[in-house]
């Protein structure tokens, strides 16, 4: 005589074999292997029997459960590939495929990756730095006077605690400084922030990558050669390079550069691409009081210092004429620097 369970078993599986969708299957496995399922009833059972009657039917048990476990999975991937099946036999292959299409560094990114690179090259490390300053990184430290335009809410974003939006990647600089003695050569690459009205050629976010070199003996010719040879490696070997004397607080003497190129749209007219200077001795001095130290003894020590515009470069290097196309995400204009 068979048992019980043999009996639920069998007419279990029949069932199983009938189901004739997923939802009928569920209530299937629902009834039999669920919480309060056949098989769970059966599982309480299990401690009203005898000592003797229970390893019989408690192996019994599990064989049943496996059994019905694995038939409902087979039913169920009977089910799967049968759906499978008859979704792919609604396609029109005869019908053009969809194109993928591939994306693309964004045109700034891809400036700021070629920037970095010459840099590189050169033995200048890449330093990084906060987006949002103090007065002390942005201006005190760099020899700012307290009554410049920049520290004007006109001209700065302060926030409510009397922090700011940097307004230059020079504040890398500074905190390379106090982390790092001399010498040392870093840039630093990220955005800026200024309160200038939206038009074709200002935006209220930009882009900088600013350098720093110290050492003993540094001089103007080492920015000059320098820096020459960054814009000829971006612009072209025949670019022709200018400086031009001009007034920043944290350099002195200080200069803005001017390239002409051939390969350049307007090749035959200067175009102002960059300020630099070499560092003023009162930015090595605060740094020396920040850090407690003379480490950056303005009698041993000199550098210089430079900023380079990347949106600016950018423009002039793709011949974009408009700098809010950069954050417009047209993919009309994105598309041409795939």
């Amino acid at each position: 005589m068979s048992h019980p369970l043999e009996e639920l078993r069998d007419n279990a599986l029949r069932e199983i074999e009938s189901a004739h969708d997923e939802k009928a299957l569920d209530n299937i496995r629902v009834r039999y292997l669920g919480r309060s399922g056949s098989i769970s009833a059966w599982g309480e059972q299990m401690k009203t029997l005898g000592k003797d009657e229970k390893p019989i039917v408690g192996k019994l048990l599990n064989e049943v459960r496996n059994a019905l476990t694995a038939a409902i999975e087979e039913r169920a991937q009977k089910f799967r590939v049968q759906k499978e099946s008859d979704t792919l036999a609604t396609i029109d292959i005869s019908l053009p495929g969809t194109p993928n299409e591939i994306g693309s560094l964004h045109p700034l990114h891809q400036m700021h990756e070629r920037g970095i690179q010459i840099f590189r090259r050169m033995g200048f490390a890449l330093a990084e730095g906060p987006d949002v300053e103090t007065e002390w990184y942005c201006f005190d430290a760099l020899n700012t006077p307290p009554d410049h335009p920049a520290r004007n809410e006109q001209d700065t974003f302060y926030l409510s605690d009397g922090r700011l939006l940097r307004t230059h990647t020079s504040t890398v600089q500074i905190r390379a400084m106090e982390c790092a003695p001399p010498p040392l050569r870093v840039i630093a690459s990220g955005a800026a922030y200024r309160r200038d009205e939206v038009d074709a050629t200002h935006s209220a976010q930009f882009h900088q990558i600013e350098g720093l070199y110290v050492d003993e003996n540094v001089s103007v010719a080492d920015l000059k050669g320098e820096l020459e040879f960054f814009l000829r490696e971006l612009f072209g070997f025949e670019t022709e390079v200018q400086f031009r004397p001009h007034y920043f607080p944290f350099t002195e003497p200080s200069l803005e550069v001017y390239v002409r190129s051939k390969a350049l749209k307007r090749g035959e007219h200067w175009i102002e691409v960059a300020g630099c200077g070499m560092v003023h001795p009162a930015v090595f001095e605060a740094v020396n009081k920040a850090r407690g130290d003379k480490a950056y003894d303005p009698d041993k020590w000199s550098g210089y210092a430079f900023g380079l515009g990347m949106d600016r470069l950018a423009m002039i290097l793709f011949d974009i004429p408009d700098i809010r196309l950069f954050a417009q995400n047209d993919l009309r204009f994105l598309k041409q620097f795939a």
